[in-house]
């Protein structure tokens, strides 16, 4: 099993779905988790984990404030010192056809899903690079790789994780920062629950493996690429979608 003994990760959107997920899965393998979600939603969470015999806290953010997100990291690197993990999965869906899309719906779905990476890793760089080593990793989507009717803002912020990660890669490499995207396909969540009937039908079809994902499927690609054994992996997208997209 993949041991993250001592290693302190945060995670954000951590109350529920990947993110929960995510979190659960961190800790099941050693690392101090810190459940990152808006006002106290990441407690539950937390108490499972801490319920389980692991440690975490939780942690109060606002992803679209940059003084919430630099505050979040300060009070990290306070109480533990380092940062080794940060999983930016925080993220927000507001679908609709470009015709009939207003800019709001645009300008969230960036100030959610893409912008706060770039904030995040600006906090959480410089005590990285003073350890000498660390993991970033961005949960995209496989829209971001194929696009989506319906889903021009959300395609494009999964997409922009891609490529802001790509460059972070090169950039960190000689820092012993790795930095990698996991891009989940149809997981089953409470989000992807809302959905019924034939467009569910139609998009299990295209699922060569049968089935939708799990959010431990997602969480177990987070895992490896946290640790260790994926050292020498950085720049790359590991799709967890099932074969949706080849």
């Amino acid at each position: 099993m993949l041991d993250l003994t001592g290693k302190v990760a945060i995670v954000t959107g951590a109350s529920r779905g990947i993110g929960r997920g995510v979190a659960l899965m961190l800790a099941s393998r050693g690392a101090h988790v810190v459940a990152a979600a808006r006002g106290d939603n990441a407690a539950p969470t937390v108490a499972e984990i801490q319920g389980a015999g692991k440690r975490a806290d939780a942690v109060p953010l606002e992803v679209t404030d940059s003084a919430s997100i630099e505050a979040m990291v300060a009070g990290v690197l306070q109480r533990h010192g380092r940062i080794d993990i940060l999983v930016n999965n925080a993220g927000i869906a507001r679908d609709q056809l470009m015709l009939r899309m207003k800019r709001e719906d645009w300008d969230q779905v960036m100030a959610t899903n893409l912008t706060p990476a770039f904030v995040l890793v600006q906090a959480v760089l410089k005590p990285m690079i003073k350890q000498r080593g660390g993991r970033i990793i961005s949960i995209s989507s496989v829209v971001g790789q194929t696009g989506n009717a319906g889903q021009a803002n959300y395609a494009a912020s999964k997409a922009g994780l891609i490529g802001f990660s790509k460059a972070l890669a090169r950039e960190l490499a000689s820092r012993s920062i790795t930095v990698n995207v996991v891009a989940p396909g149809w997981i089953d969540t409470d989000m992807t629950k809302t959905i019924t009937g034939k467009a569910q039908g139609d998009w299990a079809s295209q699922i060569p493996l049968g089935r939708l994902g799990t959010t431990d499927d997602v969480a177990a690609a987070v895992c490896f690429l946290a640790s260790e054994e994926a050292s020498y992996i950085t720049g790359q997208v590991l799709a967890v979608n099932g074969g949706m997209y080849m």
